[in-house]
């Protein structure tokens, strides 16, 4: 799994940006969620390409076949 990191950059005026970087998909919503429940209202927001990725998943199909001989 690659690393998830959520960036915050407080400016002078005290507005909190936040970046989440290492994930796909909605996911970032999930793990920022209760974060920005306690910082305040969230004025807007804008999500990166990732955002509209859907996330790779593996699956192994295997299939035994029984030789008689």
């Amino acid at each position: 799994m690659a690393q998830q990191t959520i960036k915050f950059t407080v400016k002078q005026d005290g507005t909190v940006t936040e970046e989440v970087i290492g994930v796909v998909g909605n996911d970032c919503e999930n793990l920022t969620k209760r974060i920005e429940e306690r910082l305040g209202v969230v004025e807007r927001v804008e999500h990166k390409p990732e955002y509209y990725e859907q996330k790779q998943t593996t699956e192994d199909h295997v299939t035994l076949h029984m030789h008689k001989d």
